[in-house]
């Protein structure tokens, strides 16, 4: 199968969405599937075994300087011509996805679009509230031109239905549990993460640091807890912002962490604190949980539909500094709990491999080919 695979994001930027592309990628040539990606700014030139299409791109200032917007241009259609695919696949069409959803409809090609991140509550969290009814409008109206519409979680399934999207499915989540796991718990990454201090508790946060992650929750339970520190791994916008408020708690910005480094990190900490409400899946509590290590995370969006409240972790209304604190504090106080949990968590997510969910994804495709060809009898234009 020949797939054109557009997206607002990815690499050199790390997030949940890329690293889901990284390793579905990954498989898909496995498989023996080829794949056209095109993508926002410094991409690679190849990914794999499969061809990187740069599009040229625009910084999101002064909102989001890392986040690159996307802009169609003739190399696209050119690219398209040339690679004749039998499906396209935007993921998380907004702009340059968008541009991809638009285009497969022009020439008449299957379409499956996939929602990976809540935007409309991203603009309310940037402090942009007046796009959201247009952003969910163009959202709900980009997703409707699919065969099919991919959702990575059943919360999310949900919410995707319930703005107005039809044929709406799930793609199953997946970790890698290989790279994450309780032995790559490291002494020397223990120091570095506490500030020298590897004797107190350590609770871990990973991902982007930027507004709409919520990290501000962590600041009341970390100055309530005794003997416990608090390292954010990641980098983002939001970041001198948050090192200005945390300022004088046992806090560490560790910047962002890749390969080894990152494993090391999730599986040298005792907790992992996910606040977040807008997530539509948190890939960072799987990996978390694939490396022994239980979740006290926000009871919204896609985060219950990765975390079992009390078995690999437990869950907290957003917002609620009590119950945030309370719920740290009875995992960091309970070793055997924390282990019982650590071990749930690990045991889970040894069934959520890549593959399982990349032939899932497969199944998707050849459904949105036999939706596309019964709807026009077969006919496409590339």
């Amino acid at each position: 199968m020949r797939i054109a695979l557009f997206t607002e994001t990815f690499l050199p930027r790390v997030d949940g969405i890329v690293t889901r592309l990284v390793h579905t990628l990954e498989e898909l040539g496995r498989m023996g599937h080829e794949v056209l990606v095109l993508a926002p700014g410094e991409a690679p030139e190849r990914c794999g075994p499969h061809p990187v299409v740069r599009v040229r791109s625009l910084s999101f200032r002064p909102w989001y300087p890392e986040f690159r917007v996307g802009l169609p241009t003739p190399g696209i259609a050119h690219a398209m011509e040339a690679f004749r695919p039998d499906v396209v696949h935007a993921v998380n069409p907004v702009w340059v996805a968008a541009y991809g959803t638009l285009s497969a409809r022009r020439r008449g090609l299957p379409l499956l679009a996939s929602f990976h991140t809540n935007v409309p509550e991203y603009t309310t969290a940037l402090g942009l509230g007046a796009l959201r009814g247009p952003t969910e409008r163009w959202i709900r109206f980009l997703h409707n031109r699919s065969d099919v519409n991919l959702c990575t979680s059943g919360p999310m399934v949900a919410m995707a239905r319930e703005m107005g999207m039809h044929d709406v499915a799930l793609w199953p989540k997946g970790v890698d549990t290989r790279a994450f796991t309780p032995d790559r718990a490291s002494a020397g990454m223990r120091a570095r993460l506490t500030g020298g201090h590897p004797e107190d508790r350590l609770v871990l946060s990973v991902g982007r640091v930027s507004k709409e992650k919520s990290l501000e929750s962590l600041l009341e339970p970390i100055r309530r807890l005794p003997r416990t520190r608090l390292a954010v791994v990641g980098d983002g916008p939001h970041r001198a912002e948050l090192e200005r408020r945390f300022a004088g708690t046992p806090t560490v910005f560790a910047g962002a962490l890749e390969g080894e480094e990152l494993a090391a990190a999730y599986a040298s900490a005792d907790v992992f604190a996910f606040p977040s409400t807008t997530e539509t899946l948190g890939l960072v509590a799987l990996e978390s949980m694939a490396s022994g290590v239980p979740v006290v995370g926000a009871r919204a969006g896609g985060i219950p539909f990765a975390v079992d409240d009390g078995r690999t972790g437990l869950l907290v209304e957003p917002g609620d500094a009590d119950e945030l604190t309370d719920r740290l504090a009875r995992l960091l106080d309970d070793p055997a709990l924390r282990a019982r949990m650590g071990a749930a968590g690990r045991a889970e997510a040894e069934k959520l491999g890549w593959r399982v969910a990349t032939e899932a994804l497969v199944g998707h495709y050849e459904r949105a080919i036999e939706r596309h060809g019964a709807r026009t009898g077969g006919h496409a234009s590339r």
